[in-house]
């Protein structure tokens, strides 16, 4: 698929998703999906996603979730999936194709700034998308103005890093042996960009929505899908996530004990289901 411009004021993601993040998730997709499935469920059924609906789905990535919003629409309905990462929509529309969905269809866009096509629709959805923009209220705005009269968005996020410790025990265990980057400014684009409740509340009220309900989940999520130890270790430490990020310039001594104690820290989830962690994320809907 064509790749957008590294332009606008999403340039540095649009190159983060199509050069590095993006083809990870590709190469990881099975066990990204299986980490993650039953949460974006979860703001599925909040949604009450219905047969016959259009549907909009913000940085569907490699289209699993796009999938699973056809189903529920059925025959009768439509979903497209947009995102700005060109070799994950490659793999999306390659999916749809395997699974003979004729109600999908996918574009290269930038939820921010594009004039989406396509609606008006009923639902604008996303799992884990929403987090990246630099400008979240003008996003949000924009996918506003592509929903019908009746139209609602649906979402799942990120609580805060410390409500995550599927995320955080890996990376304290990382920064015995190398140093952590700073934390990021409030509200700058990355996974916890949304994790703060009342800040999510006044992004979306200036973006236009109203009768905004924001619900936590604290649950736990099979780490990297239904593998052991070895597999969710590799996850963590190549796949995504802050732990992968912090090893790209480290030296092979380094990666060795950074690996070494974040095995140490996964093996301690272990269970007969896989390495199961706690996580908490928001589920949020807004007319």
């Amino acid at each position: 698929m064509r790749r957008l411009t590294d332009t606008g004021p999403n340039a540095e993601q649009i190159r983060y998703w199509n050069e590095d993040a993006g083809p990870k998730w590709v190469a990881f997709g099975d066990r990204l999906d299986g980490h993650i499935e039953a949460l974006g469920r979860l703001a599925m059924d909040r949604a009450a996603v219905a047969a016959g609906e259009r549907v909009l789905d913000v940085g569907c990535g490699c289209g699993h979730s796009t999938l699973l919003l056809g189903e529920r629409v059925g025959a009768a309905g439509h979903v497209t999936g947009i995102d700005i990462s060109a070799p994950m929509l490659e793999r999306a529309a390659q999916r749809a194709r395997d699974a003979g969905a004729a109600n999908l269809d996918f574009a290269v866009a930038d939820a921010q700034t594009a004039e989406l096509a396509g609606g008006p629709f009923d639902l604008v959805y996303s799992r884990f998308g929403v987090m990246f923009f630099q400008d979240p209220p003008a996003a949000f705005a924009n996918l506003r103005r592509v929903l019908g009269a009746e139209g609602r968005l649906a979402f799942v996020c990120w609580q805060p890093l410390g409500a995550n410790p599927w995320l955080l025990e890996p990376l304290l265990a990382a920064g015995k042996h190398v140093e952590l980057p700073a934390p990021p400014e409030p509200g700058a684009p990355g996974p916890f960009s949304l994790g703060d409740r009342d800040h999510l509340r006044a992004v979306l009220g200036e973006a236009g929505y109203e009768r905004i309900e924001i619900e936590g989940v604290e649950t736990q999520l099979t780490l990297g899908g239904s593998g052991g130890v070895d597999e969710a270790t590799g996850f963590l430490l190549e796949g995504v996530g802050p732990t992968s990020r912090i090893l790209a310039q480290a030296d092979a001594a380094t990666r060795d004990a950074v690996a070494q104690a974040v095995r140490q820290v996964v093996a301690s989830h272990l269970t007969p289901e896989g390495v199961r962690m706690d996580c908490a994320v928001w589920t949020v809907v807004g007319r």
